[in-house]
């Protein structure tokens, strides 16, 4: 038996908790920056092509030095959600993707 017991099962690997389409949250944090949030909504448009920017929720930190964007895309997959989150997480003005 060479199965680690981490090796997801492929029943697993189907089940989902979302429903798709879905309305999904996203949380991004980045320095307080202008162009910050131009940048999420940009890639969330493009991986959500109705994606309505007067949606987005912006929370700035105590210091003011850093700011969460919300931004609610229609998710309609798995791997379109996986690429969202590696798109936001490589760009070089953010710095944490919840």
């Amino acid at each position: 038996m060479n199965e680690s017991p981490d090796t997801p099962q492929p029943e697993a690997r189907k089940e989902s908790l979302i429903d798709y389409p879905s309305p999904f949250p996203i949380k991004v944090m980045g320095t307080k920056a202008e162009g910050f949030v131009h940048a999420v909504t940009t890639i969330a448009r493009q991986f959500d092509p109705a994606f309505d920017a007067s949606t987005v929720e912006l929370r700035e930190s105590k210091g003011g030095n850093y700011l969460g964007v919300t931004v609610t895309v229609t998710a309609t997959s798995r791997e379109q959600l996986d690429e969202l989150y590696r798109t936001l997480s490589t760009h070089p003005m953010v710095k944490v993707v919840l």
